[in-house]
């Protein structure tokens, strides 16, 4: 790998910590109120969540127009601009909201600047890199964001605000190369035909749902933990319910190892085994009472969720290079990974608003994972092996 490649994996890594550590010092900000809505943090995850789904048509051709490592400075001056908000006392609903806008612009650099970066041979090696420095970002950034906002809120909003101008600075030192777009097409009915021409196909339809669903399942999860962890397991402290995460990216890490080999391409249906399996581990989470129960629980819903999600997204990568582009296929999936986050996280918020208790919250969604997995299971064709696999896809399966 260059140096350039090292300083995009230090950008995002910084900018992806404090992503994560500005959600979780938001969370001590409501738990530490006298009386906490419950509605309020998962209504914060979707404010993030709603720029993805509304910049989708954008925030392709807006990376591509421009030279990519200045598209990712100035997408973190816009998430420090939402943590110059926070800390001026602005609701977190829209200061985050305006961190998302930040984030749903940096998205496509990020991936888009990596064949600009390296040759062809190198670029798997480069997106296992980038995808590494994010999980490993997401958890330490989820953990220390809540232990320090737990010690001291205005610091750790400072501490955010000093990661996203340090990645912004260092992003600065990558390669500049020349914008891949020179004039913007009609942007709404471009994306539009991509949608189209990409659900045209059969399998892309079933990842596209897959990587949805579990995308969906895993940010709901997520805020639904910071409500049952307290009335359940007694943890009042961000950084202890941040700790829980860390249980589901093991399991998650172990189930991408082992997808491979479990799920080739040639059988991406055994996949629904996976999300059944998934929706039955959060069902039991939602029974749990002890520590070690929930760990063992959190371990199997990330291990089944990351055989699950692994194969589905690398059909739709290769669906998508085959048809529309790599780069579009990024767009569309990312689309419909968010819009099935926010109307997830929204619908427990309303439930929430509502009185539902977190225990009954994470055995429906347990339940609705099994559910939408068999109904899409059913609906779909037989489906044919990729063409370049030479393995049959089984037959008789549902």
């Amino acid at each position: 790998m260059n140096r350039h490649v090292h300083i995009l994996l230090s950008t995002q890594f910084l900018t992806a910590f404090a992503d994560n550590a500005l959600l979780f010092t938001a969370v001590a900000m409501a738990m530490h109120q006298p009386h906490p809505n419950a509605w309020y943090l998962p209504a914060i995850q979707a404010a993030f969540l709603v720029a993805y789904v509304l910049m989708a048509p954008w925030v392709g051709p807006y990376a591509d127009s421009r030279p990519k490592a200045s598209v990712l400075t100035s997408a973190n001056v816009v998430k420090a601009a939402g943590a110059v908000m926070m800390l001026a006392g602005i609701d977190p609903l829209i200061a985050y909201a305006v961190v998302g806008m930040g984030a749903a612009v940096y998205a496509p650099a990020k991936y888009g600047i990596l064949p600009e970066l390296v040759s062809s041979d190198e670029l798997v090696r480069a997106n296992s890199w980038i995808e590494g420095s994010t999980i490993l970002a997401i958890l330490a950034g989820s953990v220390a964001g809540g232990k320090i906002a737990d010690a001291s809120i205005p610091l750790a909003l400072v501490t955010v605000l000093a990661l996203y101008v340090a990645s912004g600075l260092a992003a600065l030192f990558i390669r500049r190369t020349a914008p891949t777009l020179t004039e913007w097409p009609p942007v709404l009915s471009n994306f539009k035909r991509l949608t189209t021409t990409l659900l045209a196909d059969s399998k892309a339809r079933l990842a596209t749902f897959g990587v949805s669903l579990f995308w969906g399942s895993a940010a709901v999860l997520r805020v639904v933990l910071a409500a049952w962890a307290p009335l359940v397991l007694g943890m009042h402290d961000s950084a202890d319910v941040a700790v829980l995460m860390v249980y589901v990216a093991i399991g998650v890490a172990l189930g991408a190892v082992a997808a491979p080999r479990i799920i080739p391409l040639a059988y991406l249906r055994r996949a629904r085994l996976a999300a059944y399996a998934m929706g039955a581990c959060v069902v039991v989470l939602g029974n749990a009472h002890g520590i070690e129960t929930t760990r063992a629980a959190l371990v199997l819903v990330g291990l089944f969720g990351g055989l699950f999600m692994v194969p589905m997204n690398a059909a739709l990568q290769d669906i998508g290079h085959r048809s529309i582009g790599s780069g579009a296929v990024i767009s569309v999936q990312h689309f419909f990974e968010n819009l099935a986050m926010v109307v997830g996280t929204a619908l427990y918020s309303v439930a929430a608003a509502a009185g539902a208790s977190p225990v009954g919250a994470l055995v429906a969604l347990g339940a609705l994972v099994v559910t939408v997995t068999l109904a899409v299971s059913l609906h779909l064709p037989r489906l044919a092996p990729l063409p370049e696999l030479a393995e049959p896809v089984e037959e008789g399966e549902s």
